[in-house]
């Protein structure tokens, strides 16, 4: 009998003609582990998205039921969307801090009827593997791409490349080459390290050899990119003036208390800073905090998980409660609205989110408290990767 039950649920699931009076959404990410103040974030912005804006739609209550993944664990992740989509009954998924994770549940869309919105990972591809994905975050080829620019107009010839070896890794890497060498200048080297790496110091060495007159980097946020960043300044190459140039990963904002000096006057490339001077984000900034608990700990997954919501709200809206995931996607497709971080709007075409990338550059506040300040706007960013792929 309890297997009669569990797989008419299915059924009544899959068939995509179930309302419901309460309508999940499923959450999947960091939640404990290494990388808990990520899934924090997620959970600090949705919080702050009901908090503003209720947590119904319609006639319809909005329930969020989360899931923890530690760290990049695919097969995990997709056991996770299973039981969240046949035993939790959730009509949408979303979260996704790692790409292999988001990757790992796109093929159980469509026979699910269940869209997802991707909050955080960052590769290109993930929205190509799906019609049923749409992305809230940013991607590394976004976020790398001006950075070519600004290294290069800084009068830097050659550079050279160190990220982590999976997809948003690779991604960085050829966004950055492309835009260098298109612009003259040459990477003189990539490397490529395992994702577990915690010891930086024959990096550092190697980016000493190469005659590189700066690098660019990428590695995921979180223990990474603050061990990075340390071995950079312990070893010499801050005070050498060879400069480091990377995605906003690199400086979040729950990072920049334990980075302190080392971090100042670094300069990346991001959809948002915290800092960011606009009301709506000082509407969220506060709403976030108070939902966070701690103030210091607010960082940009945040406002991925915040606009997910608000996705997520426009299509419970668009479909009135039924779960119909392609006309829940088809309703946001073009999709314009006024973020925290400034102007976005879904590519009707890809799936993606347009927005400006700012230049940032860490700041000491005269409180003594660090903080990315925008220093330029490369305004209406689509994603460069997906282009490519073309």
């Amino acid at each position: 009998m309890k297997k009669l039950v569990v797989t008419t649920i299915a059924a009544i699931l899959l068939s995509g003609t179930a309302y419901a009076d309460t309508i999940k959404v499923g959450v999947i990410g960091p939640f404990s582990g290494p990388f808990a103040l990520q899934g924090k974030n997620f959970k600090a912005g949705i919080d702050a998205y009901m908090a503003l804006n209720g947590n119904s739609v319609g006639d319809d209550t909005v329930e969020i039921v989360y899931r923890d993944v530690p760290q990049a664990d695919p097969a995990q992740s997709k056991a996770l969307a299973q039981e969240l989509v046949v035993k939790e009954g959730v009509q949408y998924l979303a979260g996704f801090y790692f790409t292999p994770d988001a990757m790992a549940v796109t093929p159980l869309l469509k026979q699910a009827n269940v869209p997802m919105v991707v909050m955080n990972a960052a590769t290109s591809a993930i929205v190509t593997k799906s019609p049923l994905v749409v992305r809230t975050s940013f991607t590394t080829w976004q976020t790398s791409t001006p950075l070519a620019k600004v290294a290069f107009d800084k009068g830097i010839k050659k550079m050279i490349s160190v990220v982590s070896d999976y997809g948003p890794g690779i991604d960085a890497e050829n966004a950055f080459k492309t835009g260098f060498e298109g612009l003259g200048g040459s990477v003189v080297e990539t490397i490529r390290m395992p994702l577990a790496t915690n010891d930086f110091s024959p990096i550092m060495q190697r980016i000493k050899d190469s005659g590189a007159e700066g690098v660019f980097a990428f590695l995921p946020s979180g223990p990474t990119t603050l061990g990075f960043v340390k071995a950079y300044n312990e070893n010499g190459l801050k005070a050498a003036g060879t400069p480091l140039y990377g995605p906003g990963d690199f400086t979040q904002e729950s990072d920049l208390p334990a980075l302190g000096d080392m971090a100042l006057g670094m300069q990346t490339g991001f959809h948002y800073s915290v800092a960011h001077d606009s009301p709506e984000n000082k509407v969220f900034v506060e709403a976030a905090r108070k939902a966070i608990g701690n103030p210091a700990e607010l960082s940009f997954p945040a406002v991925g998980a915040y606009d997910g919501m608000y996705v997520i709200y426009k299509m419970i809206e668009a479909t009135g409660g039924e779960q119909d995931a392609a006309k829940a996607v088809e309703a946001v497709k073009g999709l314009s609205w006024t973020s925290p971080r400034g102007p976005v709007s879904i590519d009707p075409e890809s799936r993606h989110i347009t927005q400006n990338i700012y230049l940032r550059e860490v700041a000491k506040a005269d409180d003594g408290t660090y903080y990315n300040k925008e220093i330029q706007t490369f305004e209406n960013q689509k994603d460069p990767g997906l282009a490519a792929a073309k």
